[in-house]
């Protein structure tokens, strides 16, 4: 059978998070996830942050709590991937998180997008695997959580563009193909987790936000890695700055 038709909504799962993790005392609701390591020491060097619990993936990874203008958010590093990244999530969720902001890095399929442009995904279409066993088959999935980020960003000014995303697991067999068959069909980025992490907060039924800011461009004859691994620190200060402002207005 193909993957295309793993969604059995027919039989319970034999493994449930709760069965892996027990609920933490206080968790905070709001929780927001990155993954790129040099936001972790960003937002350790600028707020107090408080270990509350943590996770394993092939290492420890904590979650934190912190303050930001007398809001209680969360915050944790997620794992690359949407398996990984999903099944982080599921405990999030689990041990008492009840909304998810993600941000991260993605590849622009639009020349004209420059790097560090923000991007609020409406939809992902769905070439990874995690998505499959959370809904049904389709090719794309939809964002119900796209407008009310792409209203919080206009409220604060924020510049930014709303479209179609690429999710794939496979960012070395980007081939040129597909990606002139997604831009085609309105995608303007390419990333790893949107569709992944989406599908999960839509089969918990617990909203979870994403915002992408552009890193690398793949619209071309050749590969521009652009600012790829080297952002400067003042654009990732003001890409920190937008998500916990989003955050406490979600």
């Amino acid at each position: 059978m193909s993957i295309l038709y793993s969604f059995d909504s027919e039989s319970e799962a034999i493994i449930n998070p709760a069965e892996a993790v027990q609920p933490v005392q206080d968790f905070p609701e709001t929780v927001l996830s990155v993954f790129s390591e040099k936001f972790v020491h960003l937002l350790a060097s600028s707020y107090r942050l408080e270990q509350v619990s943590y996770m394993t993936g092939g290492r420890t990874i904590p979650i934190f709590c912190f303050e930001y203008k007398g809001e209680r958010l969360g915050f944790y590093h997620s794992l690359l991937g949407g398996s990984a990244s999903g099944a982080l999530l599921e405990e999030i969720i689990a041990k008492g998180g009840k909304q998810i902001l993600f941000f991260g890095s993605c590849g622009s399929l639009d020349k004209t997008i420059s790097s560090g442009n923000l991007i609020v995904p409406t939809h992902a279409y769905r070439d990874e695997g995690t998505s499959y066993h959370y809904l049904p088959p389709g090719d794309y999935l939809t964002i119900p959580t796209s407008a009310r980020l792409a209203e919080i960003f206009t409220s604060m000014g924020v510049p930014f563009r709303q479209t179609r995303v690429w999710t794939t697991d496979s960012f070395y067999r980007e081939t040129r193909k597909n990606r002139e068959m997604r831009k085609r069909e309105g995608c303007s980025a390419v990333d790893m987790e949107c569709a992944s992490v989406m599908a999960v907060g839509l089969f918990r039924k617990i909203p979870v936000y994403q915002f992408l800011y552009t890193a690398d461009c793949l619209d071309g004859s050749r590969w521009d890695p652009r600012i790829l691994g080297k952002w400067p620190d003042e654009l990732r200060q003001v890409v920190l700055r937008i998500a916990l402002e989003t955050a406490i207005r979600l």
